[in-house]
């Protein structure tokens, strides 16, 4: 559906002086309406009226218009404005904002104020606040201090919720609806979600208790379960098997209470707006398959380096991770205006350029809307310094004269960047369970699970990729190339996924501690890497934690010393070593290995690898497999991402992530440059943080 405001009655009007039936009129108005479709970017911030010191609605949005923002966000955080005493509502002065945007040609995304609470609840209901292990207890004066399942917040969010809606949703300002606000956990251990913890194992296991004892290994120190009414609470537990469970409790909690805040906006919603939830990049607590079941243009927060450390490596991180949970374009709904911080000790804003060069990165992964937090600087509050577009003289500035000259650019070419789909051959899977166990038995002080390590390996060499959560997924069959962050937690079903990947021609770079425990995080009774040992090519049986050391020969033509943390001591059996450590001891055991199984290859790196070393791993593989392209002749600071847009052209975005000039040669010399329209020559000249987008 086009967005701007349909007039139904003309368009009948005007179709029946056309001579069409009345029931083809009807059908077409019914399509128009089915299903929200952008036709160009949108751009904006989330918007307080309601934080200003003074009322100043008509100058805000004269500001606006006067920029081209496009879209705001607003409603997520005033609950207590909504409701400001137990069943009493007030909604005017949403109304009048509404209005006045609506008027302006600005589009509203409308949030349910479910995560932060009013102080009557907290005062009059004060079981509703969240408990927390070892007895800690959340206070009233801050935001997601509740626990999400307590029957009474519940019962209380979904009145206000359809109160919300009954006034709402029919305003035609009103593009689509945010469910919560970067909602997690957050370590809630009340008693009844406790209870719910219980429930959900019994379900679990079928009610077997011993079938429980056995598969978390509960004889260990005599901790055994013999009751249901046994079951020790999360506060003292050490079994890496439930404090996992525990983690996939939670994440389970959050996609059940998003999906009924869903289920109770999509009784009111019209069918030409969407329900988004926007997400922090944590990506390890949230179940986003689930989570995102329901929502057309899932949401996500990305707050990133700038100055100096802008590389926009976390912008497609985040874009590669939600571009997959979503099937497809997501949203921006928080990004960097100006500084960020809870304080005043990290004030950096963005140089000349930065903003420009940050919406296009996070369009060239899919997004169809980029959102600041926020609007304008408060002047009072826990986030006084987390700047928005406007500071608090809320007076035009340098980053709103940015700002609105990269709105002019969407205006113009918005069209042709929006809706972008992306068709990479290569990707990282990303574990949640591996994420925690790995937590709950560390072997280093780095990252113990270094995603995004192998995600910037990708990155830095022009190696597009999607990220695919795969506890439960194992259907890889669209790609030829998987990149595996340490696979400690697998069910014997994705390891043999992953085995027959290879079997049928598809390329691996497995990290170590692979296939080493359970569903249950419990160590396979068996020859590590247990299920992985035919398509891998060998076998260990001990491991070291190692000091930094450097690979005998100089392997993969590095000196230095490439490797650290972690070493496995592997026997080839039909693998083929490829690099030893340079040491008396542990160089008796290859550590990195390739072999060839079936119609693919399989490398696997049994140690913790240098950038410089899982790069050349890294890019060998990719060629050996047959995914590189004309990109990958390029590396960082020049980055290069690529998609097709709605009309099937290709969309290449040319990034200079330096703060110097630089000219390069032109990779698509066919092409036309979107904004100048004209067409590119040999050599292109991209200035100090710049991006050229080009077409063809």
């Amino acid at each position: 559906m086009k967005q701007k405001l349909v007039n139904y009655r003309t368009v009948v009007f005007n179709l029946s002086k056309c001579g069409l039936p009345a029931i083809l009129i009807c059908l077409l108005i019914f399509q128009a309406k089915a299903q929200y479709r952008f036709d160009n970017v949108l751009y904006g911030a989330a918007y307080y009226h309601e934080y200003m010191p003074f009322a100043r609605l008509d100058e805000d949005i004269r500001l606006m218009k006067e920029a081209d923002l496009t879209v705001v966000r607003v409603g997520e955080s005033t609950w207590s404005l909504f409701e400001p005493q137990e069943g009493i509502f007030e909604f005017a002065w949403m109304d009048t904002i509404l209005n006045k945007m609506h008027a302006a040609g600005i589009k509203v995304i409308l949030g349910t104020p479910t995560y932060s609470i009013p102080a009557w609840m907290a005062h009059k209901y004060p079981e509703v606040l969240a408990a927390h292990t070892g007895g800690r207890k959340a206070y009233y004066g801050i935001r997601q201090n509740m626990d999400i399942t307590n029957p009474i917040y519940r019962k209380l969010s979904e009145r206000v919720i359809r109160k919300m809606m009954e006034h709402f949703a029919k305003h035609p300002a009103v593009i689509g609806f945010q469910v919560d606000n970067e909602v997690e956990a957050r370590g809630i251990n009340n008693p009844g979600y406790f209870q719910g913890f219980v429930d959900y194992i019994k379900k679990k296991f079928n009610g077997d208790l011993k079938l429980l004892n056995k598969e978390w290994g509960l004889n260990y120190w005599g901790m055994n379960i013999n009751t249901w009414d046994e079951f020790y609470p999360r506060d003292g537990a050490t079994n890496p098997s439930y404090k996992n469970e525990w983690e996939r409790y939670n994440r389970y909690r959050v996609a059940e209470f998003l999906n009924w805040q869903v289920d109770i906006v999509n009784e009111y919603k019209r069918k030409d707006q969407f329900v988004t939830h926007c997400f922090m990049p944590s990506f390890q607590n949230i179940d986003q398959p689930e989570s995102f079941r329901q929502m057309q243009y899932p949401a996500i927060n990305v707050y990133h380096d700038v100055q100096d450390g802008q590389n926009g490596q976390f912008i497609a991180y985040s874009g590669d991770y939600m571009r997959t949970v979503a099937k497809g374009n997501y949203l921006i709904t928080e990004t960097n205006a100006q500084a960020t911080g809870w304080d005043a000790k990290n004030q950096k804003p963005p140089y000349d350029g930065q903003l420009r060069q940050n919406v296009f990165a996070h369009l060239a992964s899919g997004a169809n809307m980029v959102e600041y937090w926020h609007w304008h600087t408060l002047h009072y509050g826990q986030e006084t310094y987390w700047r928005g577009i406007l500071g608090q003289d809320l007076q035009p500035n340098r980053i709103y004269k940015e700002f609105a000259a990269t709105a002019k650019e969407l205006k113009h070419i918005g069209k042709d960047l929006v809706n972008l789909k992306k068709e990479n051959k290569v990707a990282i899977l990303f574990s949640h369970d591996s994420y925690h166990a790995l937590s709950f038995m560390p072997y280093t002080d780095k990252d113990h699970y270094p995603s995004g390590f192998v995600h910037r390996a990708l990155y830095n060499q022009n190696i597009e990729s999607d990220i695919v959560p795969c506890d439960e997924q194992a259907d890889f069959s669209k790609y030829k190339m998987l990149v595996i962050p340490p696979l400690y937690v697998a069910s014997d079903r994705l390891l043999e996924k992953i085995d027959e990947f290879v079997k049928n021609g598809g390329y691996v770079v497995m990290l170590y501690k692979s296939g080493y425990t359970n569903t249950h995080s419990a160590v396979r009774a068996t020859l590590a890497p247990g299920p992985l040992r035919k398509a891998a090519g060998f076998y260990y049986q001990e491991y070291a934690n190692i000091p930094a050391l450097p690979l005998k020969d100089h392997a993969f033509g590095l000196s230095g010393k490439e490797i650290s943390e972690w070493y496995e001591f592997l026997i080839p059996e039909t693998a083929k070593p490829l690099a030893y450590a340079d040491h008396p001891f542990y160089g008796k055991w290859p550590v990195i290995t390739e072999n060839n199984y079936g119609k693919g290859k399989l490398v696997y790196i049994g140690t913790y690898p240098s950038q410089e070393l899982l790069e050349k791993i890294v890019l060998q593989t990719a060629k050996d497999a047959g995914v590189t392209t004309v990109a990958n002749n390029y590396r960082f600071p020049i980055i290069v991402r690529s998609g097709k847009n709605q009309s099937g052209k290709t969309i290449h975005y040319l990034f200079n992530y330096s703060n110097k000039s630089q000219m390069v040669n032109n990779p698509y010399p066919g092409g036309s440059e979107l904004l100048s329209g004209h067409q590119t020559g040999k050599e292109i000249a991209l200035d100090a943080w710049d991006v050229k987008v080009i077409s063809e």
